[in-house]
């Protein structure tokens, strides 16, 4: 199983992510993750996002794509993965295929984990993170039961720069403006499966297999 996971952010990909990765016995890969080990692991390819990364410059596409690229082609990979978080761009998604293509493989399915923007921010902007632990709790959908600490390890709550209501927006800007474009990509090549991300993360992994064709 090829999976790619579309959605804002806050949109419940990383929670959906981990579920399907334990459903299909897959590994799950995020340019996010690629980034960070290839740096700790001072791989060439690292080096080069190192000297981007530390002028605050955007990765160029071509060391992205090397760095997934060369991920995709591990042992673990055989039997299929999850992406999350890549392509973001249509010309990254057009570089997948060609690449997948030439390999005689394709994606299976892209899933679209919908909703609204309201929803997200409302969403974002109640979440605290604990600065001892980094457990991430909801003040709003599941209050801690002292208010400002954390119920796992009596650390402090606090809001990280990322969840202000603010950023929130400007975060679901640049998803619009870049990433959403792949919805009508891959809507056209048929492989597009949109769900309700609003509803419980329960029932959302439950849409989400029965969109694959998955047994729940």
């Amino acid at each position: 199983m090829r999976l790619i996971l579309l959605g804002g952010p806050g949109s419940g990909k990383g929670t959906q992510g981990a579920v399907l990765a334990q459903k299909f016995s897959i590994p799950t890969i995020s340019t996010g993750d690629l980034f960070r080990k290839n740096i700790a692991d001072n791989t060439p390819l690292g080096q080069k996002v190192k000297q981007y990364t530390d002028q605050g410059a955007l990765v160029p596409d071509a060391v992205v794509l090397d760095m997934v690229f060369d991920r995709l082609v591990q042992p673990d990979c055989a039997a299929g993965y999850l992406l999350d978080g890549f392509p973001r761009t249509i010309p990254q998604a057009e570089a997948l295929t060609k690449w997948l293509s030439e390999k005689n493989a394709a994606i299976d399915h892209v899933v679209l984990i919908d909703v609204d923007d309201e929803v997200i921010v409302d969403r974002l902007s109640s979440r605290r993170t604990c600065e001892s632990c980094g457990a991430i709790v909801s003040v709003k959908f599941s209050p801690p039961k002292k208010e400002g600490v954390c119920d796992l390890c009596g650390g402090k709550l606090v809001q990280r720069a990322d969840d202000n209501p603010g950023t929130v927006r400007d975060r679901l800007q640049v998803y619009h403006k870049n990433t959403e474009p792949l919805i009508a990509y891959y809507r056209q090549q048929g492989l597009l499966r949109a769900v309700d991300g609003s509803a419980s993360p329960e029932l959302v992994t439950k849409a989400i297999l029965a969109a694959v064709g998955a047994k729940s």
